[in-house]
């Protein structure tokens, strides 16, 4: 059984800094695209950020570019998202997803991991 389980969140400031990681096991993930989406309160899911297998396709939405850097190890199947930078509209909880490609921006996910909560006061 496929699991990806996400941690890293927490409670920050203004500017602060935070990096969330996302493991994945049960299965082989090779030439899976991995990264993250997010939900703010009342909002609906949105894209974050995206790397495939190889690393050579990385993507992320346009407000956290130049903020974010997503990374992978894929030696232990694991996913980093770097938050830099960080403001109130980043508050949320952030997901973790896997979807066979190059990005899991577009198509019908395969794994979804539990979110894990960034708040981020002003």
């Amino acid at each position: 059984q496929v699991t990806l389980v996400a941690s890293g969140g927490g409670l920050v400031q203004d500017g602060g800094s935070l990096r969330l990681s996302c493991a994945a096991s049960g299965g082989s993930f090779v030439n899976y695209a991995m990264g993250w989406f997010r939900q703010a309160p009342g909002k609906e899911r949105e894209f974050v950020s995206s790397i495939s297998w190889s690393r050579s396709d990385i993507y992320y939405r346009d407000s956290v570019k130049g903020r974010f850097t997503i990374s992978r190890d894929n030696a232990k199947n694991t996913v980093y998202l770097q938050l830099n930078s960080l403001k109130p509209e980043d508050t949320g909880v952030y997901f973790c997803a896997a979807k066979w490609g190059i990005t899991i921006e577009t198509g019908r996910i395969d794994y979804w991991g539990q979110g894990t909560q960034v708040i981020v006061s002003s």
